[in-house]
C-alpha cells in the first residue's frame, strides 16, 4: 500500500527479475519517500533490497506523463525499473517517472 511507503506495483516484475519492476510512492504526504525523485539523473544508482538480495539499477532517464498513461507499468523484455510519483510536488496533475536498468545483483 502506497500510504505506508514505496510500494511494488501489482503484476510487475519482482526486484531483480525479468521484466519491469515498478515502484510508486508519495512525494509530499505519508512521509514523502519520493520527495527527491526529481533529482535522479542518468547514471545514478537505485538500490533495492528485499529478503532475497540487493539489486542495483542505474537511472537511464525520466519523463512526465498524465495519470492515465499506464504504459509505464508495461512489461518489456529485460531487467528494468520504473519509479513514479505525483508531479509537480503538491499536485496530482501528472506523474514524474524515472526509468533504470539492472546492473548488479
Amino acid at each position: 500500500m502506497i500510504d505506508r511507503g514505496p510500494a511494488h506495483w501489482p503484476g510487475t516484475a519482482a526486484p531483480g527479475g525479468w521484466g519491469n519492476v515498478v515502484v510508486a510512492a508519495h512525494r509530499t504526504t505519508h512521509g514523502g519517500p519520493f520527495k527527491r525523485i526529481g533529482e535522479l539523473v542518468p547514471g545514478q544508482e537505485i538500490v533495492l533490497r528485499d529478503e532475497r538480495g540487493t539489486y542495483t539499477y542505474v537511472v537511464t532517464g525520466s519523463e512526465v506523463v498524465t495519470p492515465l498513461d499506464m504504459r509505464i507499468v508495461d512489461q518489456e523484455p529485460g531487467h528494468t525499473i520504473t519509479l513514479f510519483a505525483c508531479h509537480p510536488i503538491g499536485s496530482a496533475a501528472q506523474r514524474l517517472v524515472v526509468h533504470g536498468e539492472l546492473v548488479a545483483t
